[in-house]
């Protein structure tokens, strides 16, 4: 896997706004937020996309779900909802290629989005 964006981030090359971090998982706001709240999770260990993720990355997976969820909970909106989403290479919308969860809440989400 070639550096990308997220893995210079977790080594603090870049700048983020990191809102959430454990010993496998980093959180930071996107910077360009589709919704009043918008955070990237991503794991600490590089994986490309979801189809590249194997039985061995299944605790990994939940763990980035159950952050999350951890911190909708810790921010005060877990109770009216939010959304997580995952993209999947280039028709699913992925443009950094390490898996990352889209965290969005603050608002009413419509479905399909749009």
């Amino acid at each position: 896997m070639s550096d990308t964006l997220f893995t210079k981030i977790i080594r603090r090359e870049i700048p983020a706004d990191i809102v959430y971090e454990d010993d496998d998982v980093l959180a930071f706001r996107d910077i360009n937020p589709q919704a009043p709240v918008h955070v990237l999770f991503i794991p600490k260990q590089p994986i490309e996309t979801l189809d590249d993720a194997t039985d061995k990355h299944a605790g990994l997976l939940g763990q980035l779900m159950l952050a999350a969820a951890r911190y909708a909970r810790e921010q005060g909106f877990a109770e009216n909802g939010y959304r997580v989403v995952m993209n999947c290479r280039d028709d699913g919308g992925q443009s950094v290629y390490h898996i990352h969860l889209h965290l969005l809440a603050g608002r009413r989400l419509a479905w399909p989005p749009g």
